[in-house]
Parts: C-alpha cells; structure tokens; sequence
C-alpha cells in the first residue's frame, strides 16, 4: 500500500484540525458536563440548546463543542469571530436570523473570543437574544463576570471548562497515532512515556499537545519508511513552554492571588514559586513590588514593622535594576514576609474607621483639638482647654478627641504575634492611665 505525504490536500491541514471530534463520542474531556446524563449532554441531544457561554483556558474544546452542536442541533449554525467583526456585521447577520425566524428555522450564532467584544457591539446582541431570534453560545478564556455583560450574561447560562487531564491527553495523543485522520498510515514509533511527556507540557490545553505530537513526528528519525521519535527530539522541540500568562486578564488575578495567599501561610516556597511564574511569564516587577508594599502592611504590620521598609528597599532596587537581576530582591522581600509574624490588625482597624467614617461624614471635630489662627476661632472656642502631652509627667493626657457619637469606640485591635505583642502591652497601659485619669 502507498504511504499517504504531509504534501496531500488533507494532511496539509494541522493534525488538530484534521482530528477535531465531530460527535460527543470522540470528544475528551469535560466529563462534568457531557458524561452520560450530564446536563450540557442533555441539551444537545434533546436539541434543546438555548444561550450559553463557554469559559476555559484555550485548548479544551469551546469551538469544538460549539461544532458538535452545529452537527446535532436542527437550527442554522452561523460562526461569528469577535476579532474580526463589528457593529455592521453583527446587523447583517442578525438580519439574517430573523430571515429564518421566519421561515420557522432557529439560528445558534458562535461568537468566539466574545470578551474581545465591546459593550456597543455586545450590546447589539441582547435584544435578538431576548426575542428568541437567536440563540447565542459566546466562547472565552476571560472571567465573563468581567467581560460579558452583566444584561448579556444574565441571558446565557454560563459553563466551566476544564484544562484536560495527563491521562485525557495522552489518550488522545494515542488516537491521533492510530486514526487515519492523524498518523494512523504512517509507521510511528513513539513510546508511551513519549506521549506522557508532551501531555505534562501541553499543561492541559489539546491544541498545544496535538501540535507538539506533530512536531515530533515531522522531525523523528527516518529509517526506510519508519519513523521514531526519541526522547531527544522531544527534548529539542519542547525546550521552551509558553508560560500561561494574561497580564491584562484573569490569570494575572490568580497568580498574584497565590503569592498574597501563599505568604499569609507562612509558606515561602509556595511564594517563590508563583514570584517566578509571575517574572518568567513577563510580569511588570514594579507591580510585584508594590502588592507586597500592601502585604507589609495588611498582613504583617506592626507585628513586625521592618517588614515595610525591606518591601520599599526591594521596590527601589526593582526601580533601580529591573529584571532579571531584581528577581533576587523580590525573592528576598517575598520570604521575609513569608516567615514574618502575621497580624491584619492594620487592616481591620482602617475598615472599622473607614466605614464609620462613611456613615459619619458630618461629625463634627471636637473643639478641643481644633486649630485657632485666628482671634475669632479663639473666640468660639477652638482649641479651649488643649493639653500637649508633651508637657506631662507621663506624656500623656486625658484629652477627648473622637466626635462624642463615637467615643468609646475601638479600631486598632493589636494581636500578641511578634512586636506586637508589646505595642499590644503598651496600648494596654495607655487606656489604663486613662481610666485612671478619666476624672481628672
């Protein structure tokens, strides 16, 4: 039998698109939503399909589900991509829903890449979405709660995909050797630990594994009309992994998330490691730098107060140096403030006073403590029976000076972890003298 070439019209196609699954059978992956019984299944195969956003990392089958529908559903299936569209395409194709509304056929419009959509032309969709013109399924990496809509998104029931399993992609590396769409009539020798390694660096996205697996294939060793592929050829086609970063999306919020959550653990190596994937992926260190000028402060304080000022010294030498050689600074504020005593007394003493300050916007300051540059303000008062703390025995004076609607209140609650367990015994002496002197 004669060997079919890559120079063919069909295999001139990439492999992931010559073995895009047609059916739900051939799809993998997203068991929680197309196993057997499972409610997306359902509204496939009872085409009962209405508005529906698709969220997930790329690679893990949005536009192929979107097809899989196109092949199940008895309506129009019209493909729309938000990048190369605007507000006139979106009219004509409307128009042409209403077209078949009224020759009594549905139309299911594909908007890939919505959350590239503005709010005009996302906008453009809602009243044909309402009136049952269209039934519109929009595919995203994007958080939709912040790329779609709030009216849109309240009008699509929104499903979660996941980043594919090692063993989801190795399985389906293992087909694309043996089915004939991929290199099934082409003799590959490709060991199975082979396969396991290009799944560990697809990081869960099918795209990524299937255009590996061909690289691999395409440069392998010839021997006759045998082609293997060795460890490393692997190695040389794999050497460099696109980090999966958005710095403008929803990634960025994740990562920085988990150096934050990672220091509040006291876990240092959990923050290093996503300090590098925030560097290696591109992120701004300045940004780095002045989150953990927050963390210092919001979850470290007074328990430790030199941890603000090593957290500034690191932002300057970011200022100074750049990367890659501030990596070095960040990485030393990063476990200092991950091995700090932890206290948010700061925190949750500005929110206390923030949110009575809030409600409170008119209080009036007290007399005793206002300023009096003038003849007149002394006059009404201002600064009557004022005491400098300075000219006491104890530095320290009876004095109201919160409005008398708030007096009594409490914001700054210290903990007993580090330092501040002593500002903690200080405050403590303080209201006691108060007390104490309250009368006099």
């Amino acid at each position: 039998m004669e060997q079919r070439t890559f120079f063919e019209t069909d295999t001139a196609r990439p492999l992931a698109a010559r073995l895009r699954p047609n059916t739900l059978e051939e799809f993998v992956g997203q068991r929680h939503l197309i196993g057997e019984g499972k409610i997306l299944r359902r509204l496939i195969e009872t085409d009962r399909v209405s508005s529906m956003i698709f969220w997930g990392p790329p690679g893990v089958g949005k536009t192929t589900l979107a097809r899989i529908i196109a092949n199940s559903t008895k309506a129009k299936f019209i493909d729309f991509s938000a990048v190369t569209s605007g507000i006139k395409e979106i009219k004509q194709v409307m128009q042409q829903a209403e077209d078949n509304l009224r020759f009594g056929e549905k139309t299911i419009l594909f908007v890939d890449e919505i959350h590239r959509f503005n709010k005009a032309q996302q906008d453009a969709f809602l009243p044909f979405v309402e009136k049952g013109s269209i039934i519109l399924i929009g595919a995203t990496t994007e958080n939709p709660s912040f790329e779609v809509n709030g009216a849109l998104l309240s009008r699509c029931k929104v499903f979660v995909l996941q980043a594919l399993s090692s063993e989801d992609l190795t399985a389906l590396l293992s087909r694309a050797l043996a089915d004939p769409r991929g290199f099934g009539s082409w003799k590959v020798v490709c060991p199975h630990e082979i396969l396991e390694t290009i799944a560990g660096f697809a990081n869960g996205d099918a795209r990524t594994a299937l255009s590996t697996l061909e690289m691999v294939v395409l440069n392998g060793e010839m021997d006759g009309d045998t082609i293997t592929v060795t460890q490393e050829t692997v190695e040389q086609c794999i050497s460099k992994k696109s980090l999966l970063y958005d710095k403008g999306g929803e990634e960025h919020y994740n990562l920085i998330s988990a150096l934050h959550k990672s220091m509040r653990n006291s876990d240092p190596d959990a923050a290093i490691y996503w300090l590098a994937r925030m560097l290696e992926a591109g992120e701004d260190p300045l940004y780095i730098a002045r989150r953990i000028v927050r963390f210092a402060s919001e979850d470290v304080g007074l328990a430790d107060p030199r941890a603000v000022e090593i957290c500034v010294a690191a932002y300057q030498a970011c200022h100074f140096i750049g990367m890659p050689e501030c990596s070095v600074h960040l990485t030393q504020a990063v476990t200092y403030l991950s091995l700090a005593p932890k206290s948010n007394a700061m925190e949750v003493a500005y929110n206390a006073a923030r949110d009575d300050a809030i409600k409170m916007l008119a209080e009036p300051v007290p007399l005793v403590i206002r300023n009096a540059p003038t003849k007149l303000m002394k006059n009404l008062g201002y600064g009557k029976g004022y005491q400098y703390a300075h000219d006491t025995a104890d530095k320290l004076t009876n004095m109201q000076c919160l409005p008398d609607s708030l007096l009594g209140r409490e914001y700054y609650r210290p903990t007993d972890q580090g330092l501040e367990g002593r500002f903690k015994e200080r405050l403590e002496q303080i209201k006691a003298w108060k007390e104490e002197h309250k009368n006099g």
